[in-house]
């Protein structure tokens, strides 16, 4: 749970800027009671000038008003972006936004300046509103400083928006993202510990199982695995998860079902409600899907700017094929490492945790067939595509990706075929589809 919800804060606009603020009005406290204890030592510092109480009202209220100013007028310009990209290049694209630290920084730099100031403005004091007049000189002129430091701030967020916005940053984001979620699924070496056992036979998966419904509608955004295997190696059972990350449950539907295990020595039944109420407990609910247990969305962020980019609006080929090789880097990776461990479990082999994580060719067939619903009038993207599919046929040699790829391909070229293009355009598509289907067929395959 803490996990998930530092990933929440993490992509939310109010964590960054919550801690500068309360950072400023500490720092303005301190400043406050050091310019106190300097002025009953009688002590003044020499390069700072001394300054009349109205003057140091006037300073503060000037920097306080501007620095909010700016940043409501910064962030009415992200507003306006967010707007503009999100029809453009879709709006789960938004998130990324919101979770740019460049975005945070400039808010949280803007509006803790704002509160340092009104924290100053409170200390200051002339004759007429007390017995002694007191110009916390320290903290005033630290205002100056926060002043330069927020114009190179929102020198830097001018150019950070205009950078942010461009389409190749934004595919740069998002196949990170996929990347990063491929390496934790699908890491490089294979599944290591517990999970390396996930190539023995499956576990009986039927009988007696008690269903366990989910608490709240929405999303499922996280489900601890750790957890899962922890709760049933402590009961003693098989748990197999019925709702995955992306998953959509409604309030009841079955998140998992429970059944007892085969090591009853080992666990203890436990309360049933309570059982259950765990188990509830291990997946995140949410009102949207989150890239960072689902590979599906993650990989359908990278498809949408690439469709988008096909549509008749748009018509923008080039982001489409952009998109494409981006979409390489974590797609080629993930057709040539094994897959993902569906299950887990403990120490002395028994089966505890069973679910089903996407298998690599479903999601080559998921991009192939999207592509193959928009991309056939642009022929620049069927080279893009070819091109994948190239890449993946030269990057696997496991059999199921290799027949989902061959699947593909010859589906794209009958469905390339029937819109009975010219035969300047059809050749060099035909010809480069002959000779993959020919490689798909006769390379040797490994087992696995």
């Amino acid at each position: 749970m803490i996990r998930t919800w530092l990933l929440r804060a993490r992509e939310s606009f109010w964590l960054m800027p919550a801690v500068f603020g309360i950072s400023a009005v500490l720092l303005a406290e301190a400043l406050i009671a050091l310019d106190r204890v300097l002025v009953d030592a009688d002590v003044s510092i020499p390069f700072l000038n001394a300054m009349s109480a109205g003057g140091g009202r006037e300073m503060l209220s000037a920097v306080g008003i501007t620095m909010l100013t700016v940043a409501g007028t910064a962030f009415s310009i992200t507003i306006s972006v967010l707007a503009t990209t999100s029809s453009t290049y879709g709006p789960r694209l938004v998130r990324n936004f919101m979770k740019d630290r460049g975005n945070q920084l400039v808010l949280a730099v803007l509006t803790s300046t704002f509160l340092y100031s009104v924290v100053v403005l409170r200390s200051v004091r002339t004759e007429l509103d007390d017995s002694q007049a007191f110009v916390p000189v320290l903290a005033v002129h630290f205002v100056v400083l926060l002043a330069m430091l927020d114009v190179a701030v929102l020198v830097f967020f001018i150019h950070h928006i205009a950078s942010s916005v461009q389409v190749t940053t934004l595919q740069q984001r998002v196949q990170e993202e996929f990347t990063t979620v491929v390496d934790t699924l699908y890491p490089a070496d294979g599944p290591v510990g517990d999970a390396a056992r996930t190539f023995m036979d499956p576990p009986d998966r039927s009988g007696d199982f008690r269903h366990v419904g989910s608490g709240n509608t929405g999303y499922v955004q996280h489900m601890n695995l750790d957890r899962l295997v922890a709760l049933a190696i402590e009961h003693d059972l098989l748990i197999d998860v019925a709702a995955m990350p992306g998953d959509h449950v409604i309030a009841g539907e079955h998140v998992a079902k429970i059944r007892r295990g085969s090591g009853a020595a080992r666990g203890s039944h436990g309360d049933p409600e309570e059982i259950d109420e765990a188990v509830r407990s291990a997946f995140t609910i949410g009102n949207a899907r989150t890239p960072h247990q689902d590979v599906r969305f993650a990989l359908q962020q990278l498809t949408e700017t690439a469709v988008r980019g096909l549509a008749s609006g748009a018509n923008d080929p080039y982001t489409a094929t952009g998109a494409i090789d981006v979409m390489a880097e974590g797609l080629v990776p993930l057709c040539r490492r094994k897959p993902a461990a569906d299950t887990r479990t403990d120490e002395h082999g028994v089966p505890r945790v069973v679910c089903d994580w996407p298998r690599a060719e479903s999601l080559v067939a998921t991009v192939f067939r999207d592509f193959r619903q928009y991309g056939l009038d642009h022929l620049g993207v069927m080279h893009s595509v070819l091109g994948l599919a190239e890449r993946i046929e030269r990057g696997t040699d496991r059999p199921a990706v290799r027949a989902a790829l061959l699947g593909e391909v010859q589906a794209l070229r009958e469905a390339f075929l029937a819109r009975d293009p010219a035969d300047l355009d059809r050749a060099p598509i035909e010809t480069r589809i002959a000779e993959l289907v020919d490689a798909l067929r006769t390379h040797p395959v490994a087992a696995p």
